[in-house]
């Protein structure tokens, strides 16, 4: 998961995307400059990414991660969230909870967010899951959200990531100010039903554009730039975009970092056509 030669870097709008080696650029990265940190890292469960090798042992990854954390602990402000997106396998069900309590040294978890990707109602269904072909374990249909301050006490837009009232009467019966209430610990955000590969970029852990967006409506505050160490096609990015934040990704792999520069552009683009302006 290493790159010897010297970071590229390149410019969309007022983003900036670096590619190459995420621990070695934390590292010269200035202190306290970064408001919210939103990444999915490599799980180490064996994913096929064009760059690098998913299948560390246990505890060389997590040795990893915990240099990585460091770094974005270090570059983090104050009043700083970082959402660090993880899952676990039928193989591996500890990995997330290892990862976790071994950053209990570094950050307060000041909130264990579930996203859940798919679930079963009433009988029926919403939202896509991978399969899992064996008579042992179930599907797995959500993922983790750990979001980890320095101190615990971060202040966030609850009602700005929040959903409308069901029951209507409790709006002016509970004295509540507008029809808003905090959404809660469990996100169902479906993936999007793709067919073919491309549409998901060749990359095989993209995750929706309503992750980071939320992530970032609950932050909320003075926030001005956000960090995605592990960018991948730019999903972040485009949620900082949308938001109208600052963006900064950080990708080792070049046909990953051509794939977000071209969505980004295509992001641009859309912002500056007439029907937007």
């Amino acid at each position: 998961m290493t790159q010897s030669s010297r970071p590229q870097r390149f410019r969309a709008g007022r983003h900036r995307i670096v590619q190459g080696d995420s621990l070695q650029i934390l590292r010269r990265m200035h202190s306290g400059t970064i408001d919210v940190v939103i990444t999915s890292p490599p799980y180490n469960i064996g994913l096929a990414y064009e760059s690098y090798q998913d299948s560390l042992t246990e505890d060389g990854y997590l040795g990893w991660m915990e240099d990585i954390c460091a770094a974005i602990r270090k570059i983090l402000t104050p009043d700083g969230s970082f959402f660090l997106n993880i899952a676990g396998t039928s193989a591996q069900p500890w990995l997330p909870f290892e990862l976790a309590v071994r950053l209990r040294k570094q950050f307060v978890l000041q909130n264990h967010i579930v996203w859940v990707k798919s679930i079963a109602v009433d009988g029926s269904t919403v939202g896509h899951f991978k399969p899992v072909n064996s008579p042992r374990f179930l599907n797995r249909n959500h993922e983790h959200l750990f979001h980890l301050t320095l101190s615990g006490d971060v202040r966030l837009d609850r009602l700005a990531a929040g959903v409308p009232y069901k029951d209507k009467s409790n709006i002016a019966r509970r004295g509540h100010a507008q029809d808003r209430r905090c959404r809660g610990d469990t996100w169902l955000i479906p993936y999007e039903t793709v067919r073919k590969k491309e549409q998901k970029f060749h990359h095989p852990g993209t995750f929706p554009v309503a992750l980071p967006e939320l992530c970032l409506k609950l932050h909320g505050g003075n926030a001005e730039k956000v960090l995605d160490p592990f960018m991948g096609t730019g999903t972040t990015l485009i949620a900082a975009q949308r938001q109208g934040l600052t963006g900064i990704g950080i990708e080792i792999d070049p046909h990953y970092v051509s794939v977000a520069r071209a969505r980004l552009a295509a992001e641009l683009a859309a912002a500056r056509s007439p029907q937007n302006v």
